[in-house]
């Protein structure tokens, strides 16, 4: 269930940034209001993922993924631009989660 918890605890941190890019610097309250409530989300399961997961290992591949993921929404949900040095390092972040994931004996599997 621990990793089930953390994809969900990934999807609360990302719709939390998305609804924060949203938001405009805070003063659309709605967006605000999602971005704090996704947080809380995402941060309650967390909590609960690091009950049986090493923290080191939880917040890497949390927010790994969040970043890669986000990334994602910036380019094609908000039109914005990386260059190739951008793309190898969202890879090499994307390659740390898996090896943490696939390889790492630090990982509960």
């Amino acid at each position: 269930m621990a990793w089930l918890y953390l994809a969900i605890a990934i999807a609360g941190e990302v719709a939390g940034t998305t609804a924060l890019k949203a938001s405009n610097g805070l003063t659309h309250l709605g967006y605000t209001g999602l971005s704090f409530a996704s947080y809380g989300f995402a941060f309650y399961f967390l909590a609960i993922v690091l009950k049986s997961v090493p923290v080191g290992i939880a917040y890497g591949i949390w927010s790994g993924a969040g970043v890669a993921l986000v990334t994602l929404i910036g380019v094609f949900g908000f039109g914005q631009k990386l260059d190739f040095f951008a793309y190898i390092g969202i890879g090499l972040i994307v390659c740390g989660v898996l090896v943490l994931n696939l390889l790492s004996n630090a990982s509960p599997h």
